[in-house]
């Protein structure tokens, strides 16, 4: 196998890590909008725990992307 196509193989599949992201991201506002709709009263209680769930959600996909990025551009 060429080591260019290697390097493409594997920054695809480092990206993949991206999908499981994005599926969580969108578990957590729909989450957040089901209690919302349920409890109105708790928004204040539940606003910082949505950041804090989505903030780490969201490095987990950085960080994916930058490891794809590092195999597709390393030398």
């Amino acid at each position: 196998m060429d080591a260019s196509a290697a390097k493409l193989i594997g920054a695809g599949l480092a990206a993949i890590g991206m999908i499981g992201a994005g599926i969580g991201v969108g578990n957590i506002w729909a989450s957040y909008i089901t209690a919302i709709s349920r409890n109105p009263a708790s928004k204040a209680e539940i606003g910082a725990s949505i950041w804090i769930g989505f903030a780490v959600t969201e490095a987990i996909a950085l960080f994916a992307l930058l490891v794809a990025l590092m195999a597709l551009f390393s030398k």
